[in-house]
């Protein structure tokens, strides 16, 4: 006889739970959270502090580039106006502002 029986073999351990697969995926959410997540939100606690000290006569540079000396700042509309150069007032919302480059007197 050329062909020989196939038999079949006992069945293995059924499929559990396996502690040890889940762990390299923990192990990247942990790195992510420490690498990306947690510092993005620190920067945001930072720059919400920031826009929220604007005062008057700060000089600041807004997410488009525009640099200039605030002139008023506008609270009700969450708007600031910046003057940009002599008799060149322009409105900014608060969120753009990027950076406060000086503060003002007072």
């Amino acid at each position: 006889m050329l062909i020989s029986t196939a038999y079949a073999q006992g069945a293995g351990a059924g499929g559990g739970f396996d502690l040890m697969a889940l762990a390299p995926l923990v192990l990247i959410f942990v790195v992510f959270y420490f690498l990306l997540i947690r510092p993005q939100q620190k920067r945001a606690k930072e720059h919400k502090e920031m826009l929220s000290k604007i005062r008057r006569n700060d000089r600041i540079v807004t997410n488009g580039g525009l640099m200039g000396k605030v002139a008023k700042v506008n609270d009700d509309r969450d708007e600031i106006e910046l003057d940009i150069a002599e008799n060149v007032r322009v409105k900014v919302r608060r969120g753009m502002v990027a950076e406060v480059t000086s503060k003002g007197e007072g």
